[in-house]
């Protein structure tokens, strides 16, 4: 009798404790707990400590209330010019509400995809190739605008859209390459004609520059050398005036003979040779009166010369 009242008590322990543990639903933090009661949703489960009715109460599903990243497959896209183009696509979600996030849709991971790549083709087919490269801001606007009206039923808040490549066909790849040298190689050469022409102006300029500057220079040096020569010709001739009047003025406070001018005269004719344009000398028809009065001044001399002898 013991023994049975041994194994009572064991299995009486031991439902109160699968009861304990399937009363007692610890939520962890970020997370949230869709409770059924008897196949119907009851409430929501919050971060914590929780109660709930073993056997009667029983956990739906678990949610993630973080943001989540999901990228998606590159998805084949045709463009207004009829270009298939391959997108891929990351899109940035948040479950705001666990009850529809559940309820509402079965998956709502598949949801987002589907709807991305259907609405992704929507915008994308109403452009050409070029904008489409050239416009992923207003495909990321245009995509979320979308998506997050369209999931609001669901629960779920859409936080960022991005595009991480826009890959056009291969021949269309090398065409865009090609032009993209070819534009390339324009500006460059446009750059280095303009190049080439402000510097053929800006020597042109310089040179003028220069041209007018030495003539000026010249010019300037040319009136400053007239203006020396004439001061310097006018300071010769006022010197030689000055000479002459000094001889003059000698001469005659001297009071010379004939017989000293001739001798100076005779001294004055080497002086005149030396010329390069002396080629023809005339003799003066004074030259014998002043040979004569040499000759009486020698004679003289010789004469006196006895006389005190």
């Amino acid at each position: 009798m013991g023994t049975e009242q041994l194994i009572v008590a064991l299995v009486v322990v031991a439902v109160v404790g699968f009861a304990l543990a399937r009363t007692i639903r610890i939520i962890p933090q970020a997370t949230a707990a869709i409770i059924e009661r008897l196949g119907r949703y009851h409430r929501t489960l919050t971060p914590g400590l929780n109660l709930v009715v073993p056997f009667i109460d029983r956990i739906k599903e678990m949610i993630d209330l973080r943001e989540q990243v999901v990228s998606f497959p590159p998805q084949p896209v045709i463009t207004s010019d009829n270009l298939v183009v391959s997108i891929d696509t990351v899109i940035y979600f948040q479950v705001t509400n666990p009850k529809a996030a559940t309820y509402e849709i079965a998956n709502f991971l598949v949801g987002v995809e589907q709807l991305t790549v259907t609405t992704l083709r929507n915008v994308v087919g109403g452009m050409d190739l070029e904008r489409t490269l050239t416009s992923r801001e207003e495909i990321n606007t245009e995509l979320r605008g979308v998506l997050d009206e369209a999931t609001g039923k669901w629960g779920i808040r859409v936080n960022r859209v991005e595009l991480k490549a826009i890959d056009p066909p291969a021949s269309i790849q090398d065409s865009m390459e090609k032009q993209m040298r070819a534009d390339r190689d324009k500006r460059a050469a446009v750059l280095t004609a303009e190049g080439q022409k402000q510097a053929a102006i800006l020597t042109a300029e310089g040179e003028k520059t220069a041209a007018v500057l030495r003539a000026r220079g010249e010019a300037e040096a040319a009136v400053l050398r007239a203006q020396a020569e004439a001061e310097a010709a006018a300071m010769r001739a006022k010197g030689q005036a000055d000479a002459i009047g000094m001889v003059f003025k000698a001469i005659h406070e001297g009071n010379p003979d004939q017989r000293l001018l001739a001798y100076q005269y005779l001294q004055m004719l080497p002086e005149l040779a030396k010329g390069d344009a002396n080629k023809l000398w005339i003799v003066p028809s004074e030259m014998g009166r002043v040979l004569e009065n040499l000759g009486g001044l020698f004679g003289g001399d010789k004469d006196g010369g006895g006389k005190e002898s």
